[in-house]
């Protein structure tokens, strides 16, 4: 009776998906077992999955399910390397296939009887070697990518936001590279980081950049997995990649090595940075607000009313305001109204309100003082920011002082582990300190301009602005009846970092 046999194939990396090395590998198990007499009974695969780490492979699990159930008397693989790696797995597989009474043949390699203590034996000698094999690679592809972050070069493909240009000896062999700025990529970085900056919505953005038709980073690249709503040439941005290539240290030549992790280190890298250090701070102080995608008033890409974010405010109860419509519909006298979203105590001409804010703040941003008084620091930020700037330094010279091999690793592990919780507590400290992030936009708009500019902006951008200068915008309560707007019934309160009048009227 023919030997039922199960045939193997794994691929550790496999990036195009294309699966053909499991493929051969399939087809050559197919040859043994008719060369040996036997009956290919089943198939199994796992692409693109290294079997070191002991993740789940489910054509091996599958495999093993068969061999459970008695459906199989032999396995077959190209080489045992592609059925163990991990240490772990391999006993685990070994014992399972002893009281299954099912044998393992390669290939290229031997036939192993694994009811036998000698074929056992081989097994794990043979094993043993395919996970040195392997742990020895890894520990070479470690140290090269620790001697590529100690030089500041990528590793791996060039980032979004550069060109690589490679260099060639004399023989035109690749001898290293060169990452440069890319004229296109790079002013994609900067307009989303000034969009940002300037009040705009990720939502709005990554639309926007869809609709222009602007590739996505990683755009053209075949991959076997997309995130949801991406089409299949990568192409399309969405709000994580644009959030994240606004926030990542790479902007101002900043490169992490394993990051999260006890040996992390930063280091200036190796490219050159494509927007200033003030306004990558401001950024990602202002995408980490915690509570900006989530809180009901703190969602800008799902408004569209001035005052609706937090900053309306009831003055009788205290309660955010909403937009609702109210009025006559049979006379056509309905309209938008801010109105108390606690218990209606007031309600206020929507179109009125925004046009006498708006008239207030940019005669606000004509005050030639108001520039000093934005900016105006007590010396804590700048003393917190030093300070950390002095332990990223000191993190950057014991990594050089390890690449130079004046120190060991477990004491670069030491003085990280030391410094990082130092450098957390400066960078905390520093952000308690830290303007808004939209102030650049508040300065720049300062001046007779301002009310251009403002007639000119989204509600988004207005938003932006009045985040900067205004604490709260209160309606009150009129007690007079009638037709008209009282500039009296609407009180702004501003920032306490300048004066702010109780009662600001037209």
């Amino acid at each position: 009776m023919a030997m039922r046999d199960g045939v193997y194939a794994r691929i550790s990396e496999d990036d195009l998906g294309t699966e053909k090395g499991v493929f051969r590998q399939l087809e050559d198990g197919r040859g043994l077992s008719k060369s040996r007499g036997g009956q290919v009974v089943a198939e199994f695969s796992d692409n693109d999955l290294s079997a070191l780490t002991g993740a789940h492979r489910p054509g091996y699990e599958a495999l093993m399910a068969a061999v459970a159930a008695g459906q199989i008397d032999r396995i077959i693989v190209v080489h045992t390397s592609r059925l163990w790696r991990n240490r772990k797995e391999r006993a685990d597989g070994i014992e399972r296939l002893r009281a299954a009474g099912v044998s393992v043949l390669a290939v290229k390699g031997p036939e192993l009887d694994l009811t036998t203590a000698s074929g056992r034996m081989m097994a794990g000698i043979l094993g043993e070697f395919d996970t040195a094999e392997s742990e020895i690679k890894g520990e070479r592809v470690a140290r090269a990518a620790l001697q590529r972050a100690q030089e500041g070069r990528a590793n791996g493909a060039v980032l979004y936001g550069w060109t690589r240009v490679y260099r060639h000896d004399d023989q035109n062999r690749v001898t290293g590279f060169e990452d440069r700025e890319s004229p296109v990529e790079a002013e994609i970085v900067r307009e989303i980081v000034r969009r940002l900056l300037g009040g705009e919505a990720l939502r709005t953005i990554t639309d926007d950049l869809n609709a222009r038709g602007v590739p996505a980073p990683g755009a053209g690249q075949r991959r076997q997995h997309r995130a949801k709503g991406q089409s299949d040439d990568g192409a399309r941005w969405n709000k994580t990649s644009v959030k994240k290539i606004a926030t990542r240290p790479a902007n101002i030549g900043l490169r992490i090595h394993h990051r999260g992790r006890p040996d992390e280190m930063l280091v200036t890298a190796a490219w050159p940075p494509l927007i200033e250090r003030d306004d990558h701070d401001a950024v990602v102080a202002l995408v980490s607000q915690p509570d900006r995608w989530t809180a009901r008033v703190s969602r800008p890409g799902a408004r569209v009313h001035l005052l609706s974010w937090g900053i309306g405010e009831c003055g009788v109860c205290g309660a955010h305001v909403r937009v609702a419509v109210r009025g006559n519909s049979k006379h056509g006298t309905k309209k938008p109204l801010y109105v108390c979203e606690g218990k209606g105590c007031v309600g206020r001409d929507e179109a009125r309100v925004d046009l006498f804010v708006g008239h207030v703040v940019v005669e606000r941003l004509k005050r030639p003082d108001l520039a000093d008084i934005l900016t105006m620091d007590d010396g804590g930020g700048a003393e917190a920011l030093k300070r950390a700037e002095g332990i990223r330094a000191r993190l950057a010279n014991a990594a050089d002082d390890y690449a130079d091999e004046k120190i060991t690793a477990e004491q670069l592990h030491r003085i990280t582990a030391r410094l990082k919780p130092a450098l957390a507590q400066a960078e905390t400290e520093a952000r308690a300190y830290q303007v808004s992030p939209h102030l650049k936009v508040v300065l720049d708009m300062m001046g007779e301009r301002a009310e251009e500019v403002w007639a000119g902006m989204t509600t988004t951008q207005r938003h932006a602005v009045l985040s900067v200068l205004v604490e709260r915008v209160r309606i009150l309560r009129v007690n007079r009846r009638g037709p008209g707007f009282d500039p009296e019934s609407i009180e702004i309160v501003w920032k306490t970092s300048f004066q702010r009048p109780s009662v600001v009227s037209g």
